[in-house]
């Protein structure tokens, strides 16, 4: 292949300053061609090495920018980008950051235009570069980049971002795992599948191994006939794992002479903890963040354990504890802390100074009356919006302050809420004292990102954790002392072995637990660990050691954020030979790539920092599409439409679930009928009736069957609609006026499936409505607002109307854009979760495959016996559902109504009442 001649390569530069984060290409469509995209993932013992490929041909007539925008993971360092234009290609190099930023500037004065771009989200970081492409020509973008996966709550997860922004050709990802230990569960998770879409998607799993394809055709990939040339592609695309584990010293894996060491012993007893909450109650946390910290916070207290002690310190100008001392977290004192968190309420300045020393002050008292268990953990979990502005403002001074008081026995956990507090302060100070830092997004779910982090440190397993191995077979050990051990999470030891290593390479694990020590003995024979790497399609080159110099670059660059200045630049320099020896690009480098001689343009896109995003707007907004005309007139901005209708003409109303044939030819109402309405009200009714469920050939039809008014009065559907299986002469109602408050609507232990929800009467709707399933533990909570999806502890929220689709073992969870929900199982009842915008708002709740049911179903909605045309039979239904046969008078119960020829009638004789509804081919009546 080509590189750039001497004369060539002296054009302008792009320097990139460290920036990690997958893809998208813009250009106007039609204009610039994206004819070939694929993303191979291979993740080998948890590190995972990621390609992106772009090809790209300009079918205008002029010269054309093309602008290469990808995002991902944070924690992920670039190793390689380079463009290939007319067979030449133009490497990335990496170089200190100072050598790079000197090129930069010197561009810069020649009067050369410059861009830098900063962009970061929660996970991901954006890099993009822009290079102009003659008429005709082709341009291949290809970047790689490197990162170790993290286990957070019991599940490492590969994120692929996925916005092409047009249609591909040949598009593909591949993802393949490969994890000696075992792989005990995997799932997938989009935030862009649809049905077709779902057909594109295959996996393939064995003990060990496995892949995942995801690669849609180009009809598959349109977001709707009538938009066939947009694309549905855009969002997340991620992959969730864990391994198996048992009570041992963990798994030692060993490849071209380096070995990484991974521990996360199973079944042991989480150790008692005494945990103090200082909360900032200063009047930057009014309104939204106050609310949902309190929101956070009463929920933090339900979880605390039996054995648990704590406390609540609330400070603005001054830090007031909530009692003198930590009490226990028994039921009466967690109610009353609940009532306090309640009621605080936000104003004056920030003084974290005294609140941190002052929860020193109470742990310190407690062990000196011996009124902290034997054997527990000490936590301080702080949460701030804002730098101090009260009482001791300087930050070394509270660094310093707080590090002296802890004197190491505490842990010290720091949440910084939004970009207004300095997250380097925060960062410094939980390091310093054994903990972590973590910003917490303003957003509708920030209460959901409080609560996910008390998870990750709410059950501490072991404390001080050493690993040891023999001096004379191991150097050049990453980190192997540890303060704390937390369930679900994993320690990770990395290291080379010396050149006369012995055939078994051996390791302790020493720790205490509750009330002992505990040390464990692992071997791992080394000829056996490397036979385990050679297969090529699973494994990329030298992986082992990359691995380790990622983790050693990722451990002293925290290292040098809590040391001191004079150990500083040693640390930095050691970093930064270890970031140019295996081309990562670092807070401490760049990568600088040539581009095509006479392209006058410059650019510096620098790896984002927490610390320094303060006062930005963090968004994940859509990318658009970019033209420009080189050298002429023509600028201008377009991308893909984001409306994204939920009818079509062809297909009707479509929900999601597994791949099925479209609807058969029908319509919405009788031709002779005028459905929709101008009305915002009525459209929304309509909208939310036809939509509850289009699985297998499903919709759901409103059939008019009055003519008196040209305007039918908008309906209100039932709260739960279920679909009798098989019988198409059943007819149900659905009534749940009795019932109040939270309760039990729905147990079958046979099914592992448990329903509840609060029925307000008087709006006659469910205003949450909750659903746990054993196997997969998960729980899923339903409110007007989102849907919030817990799974091992950990909670997503999901806004309505946006698309989902999840596949984990033994359970499918799908939500379309008319916003259903579907839980469903090929051997069990499906539930369905809607929030209903239209008269009576609310949430509303569809059960099928009823027959499904086990004998032991239980509940409010329980059963009573029913009868059909076919004869009579017994079936467990639930209370306030009715089957209405037309020959069922006698076991009709008030208000339950009977199908008639025109119409829906009372149980007993007279007019017509309601509209006939059907769901799939089942007419029943809307009570």
């Amino acid at each position: 292949m080509k590189t750039p001649a001497p004369g060539r390569a002296c054009g302008i530069v792009l320097v990139l300053l460290s920036l990690a984060t997958l893809q998208t290409l813009r250009a106007q469509k039609n204009d610039i061609d994206i004819y070939s995209l694929t993303v191979d993932s291979r993740v080998s013992s948890r590190f995972a090495h990621t390609v992106v490929t772009s090809r790209v041909v300009n079918k205008a007539s002029t010269l054309q920018e093309v602008t290469f925008q990808m995002e991902l993971p944070k924690k992920a360092f670039i190793t390689n980008f380079s463009m290939i234009i007319d067979g030449v290609t133009y490497p990335g190099n990496i170089k200190e950051k100072a050598a790079a930023q000197e090129q930069y500037s010197a561009a810069v004065e020649r009067g050369e235009s410059a861009g830098l771009v900063k962009a970061t989200g929660r996970k991901t970081e954006q890099f993009q570069v822009s290079v102009s492409v003659a008429p005709a020509a082709k341009i291949t973008f290809e970047l790689v980049y490197e990162e170790l996966l993290v286990r957070h709550l019991g599940a490492y997860e590969l994120l692929l971002k996925v916005q092409p922004q047009q249609l591909v050709k040949h598009l593909q990802m591949d993802i393949y795992i490969f994890e000696p230990q075992g792989i005990s569960f995997l799932e997938t998770e989009s935030t862009f599948m649809t049905n077709e879409l779902a057909e594109a998607l295959t996996t393939s799993q064995n003990k060990t191994k496995a892949h995942v394809r995801f690669k849609p055709m180009l009809s598959q990939q349109q977001k709707s006939p009538e938009q066939q040339q947009d694309t549905v592609l855009d969002g997340n695309f991620i992959v969730r794992y864990d391994v198996d584990r048992t009570l041992s010293g963990g798994s030692i894996q060993i490849e071209n002479g380096y070995f990484v060491h991974y521990f996360a012993p199973e079944h042991l007893a989480t150790i008692p903890k005494n945990v103090i909450f200082v909360i900032d109650k200063s009047g930057s946390m009014s309104g939204r963040k106050i609310q949902q910290t309190r929101e956070a916070l009463i929920k933090i207290l339900g979880d605390l354990g039996p054995r648990d002690q704590f406390n609540l310190i609330s400070f603005s100008g001054e830090a007031t504890p909530w009692k003198p001392q930590l009490v226990a977290a028994s039921a009466e004192n967690v109610n009353e802390a609940k009532s306090y968190a309640t009621a605080i309420q936000a104003q004056g300045g920030t003084n974290i100074n005294d609140a941190i020393l002052m929860a020193v002050q109470l742990l310190e008292r407690a062990n000196r009356e011996e009124l902290l268990p034997a054997g527990s953990v000490t936590l301080i979990i702080l949460l701030t919006d804002g730098d101090p502005t009260v009482g001791e403002t300087n930050p070394s001074k509270i660094q310093k302050n707080v590090q002296e008081a802890i004197d190491g026995q505490h842990s010290l956990f720091c949440l910084g809420f939004g970009f207004d507090v300095s997250y380097a302060f925060l960062e410094k100070l939980a390091l310093d004292n054994g903990g972590l830092a973590r910003r917490i997004y303003e957003d509708s779910d920030s209460a959901l990102q409080l609560q996910d982090f008390y998870q990750e440190v709410a059950n501490p397993l072991m404390t001080s954790v050493a690993f040891e191995y023999p001096s004379n077979t191991v150097e050049a050990v990453t980190q192997d002392a540890f303060r704390l051990f937390f369930k679900g999470s994993e320690l990770v030891v990395a290291g080379k072995l010396r050149d006369q290593s012995p055939d078994v390479f051996s390791a302790k694990v020493r720790g205490q637990l509750h009330m002992e020590n505990i040390t464990f003995v692992t071997e791992s024979r080394v000829a056996e660990q490397e036979e385990a790497f050679w297969s090529p399609r699973y494994i990329f080159h030298s992986f082992m050691e990359r691995l380790w110099a990622y983790l050693t670059i990722q451990q002293l660059l925290e290292q040098i954020v809590s040391t001191l200045d004079a150990e500083k630049q040693a640390l930095e320099a050691r970093a930064l030979n270890l970031s140019l020896s295996y081309s990562f690009v670092t807070p401490l480098t760049s990568m600088v790539i040539t581009k095509p001689e006479g392209q006058e343009q410059s650019q510096v896109a620098e790896k984002p920092v927490e610390n320094e995003n303060r006062h930005r707007n963090v968004h994940s907004g859509h990318t658009l599409f970019r033209y420009h005309s080189v050298g002429g007139k023509a600028s201008r901005v377009s991308g893909g439409s984001s409306a994204d209708p939920v009818f079509s003409k062809r297909r009707g109303w479509r929900g999601q679930g597994p791949p099925g044939p479209l609807h058969p030819p029908h319509l919405p109402y009788p031709p002779h009928r005028t459905p929709w309405r101008p009305t915002p009200p009525d459209v929304m009714s309509r909208l939310s009736a036809t939509s509850f469920l289009d699985e297998h050939d499903m919709d759901l039809r409103i059939k008019e069957t009055t003519t008196a008014s040209p305007h039918p009065a908008p309906i209100q559907p039932p709260s739960v609609i279920l679909l009798l299986p098989g019988q198409s002469v059943d007819r149900l109602c659905v009534d749940l006026k009795r019932s109040q408050g939270p309760t039990n609507l729905l147990s079958d232990p046979g099914q592992g499936i448990e329903v509840t929800g609060h029925y307000e009467t008087e709006k006659a709707h469910f205003s949450w409505i909750e659903v746990t399933f054993k196997k997969p533990q998960l729980q899923v909570r339903a409110s007007p607002e989102h849907v919030v999806v817990t799974r091992n502890r950990r909670s997503s929220a999901y806004k309505w109307k946006k698309t989902l689709y999840s596949v984990m073992p033994g359970l499918k969870m799908t939500m379309d854009k008319a916003g259903l929900l579907l839980l469903s199982s090929p051997d069990r009842v499906t539930i369905g979760l809607l929030s209903w915008h239209g008269p009576g708002a609310g949430l509303r709740l569809l059960l099928r495959d009823t027959d499904r049911f086990s004998s032991h179903v239980s509940g409010t909605l329980e059963s009573s016996s029913w009868t059909t045309k076919r004869g009579p039979r017994e079936r467990r239904f639930p209370a306030g559902l009715w089957s209405c046969s037309s020959d069922a008078r006698s076991y009709a119960h008030p208000p339950c109504h009977l199908l008639g020829a025109d119409g829906c009638h009372p149980a007993t004789t007279g007019p017509p009442v309601g509209p006939v509804t059907s769901w799939g081919e089942q007419p029943m009546c809307l009570c």
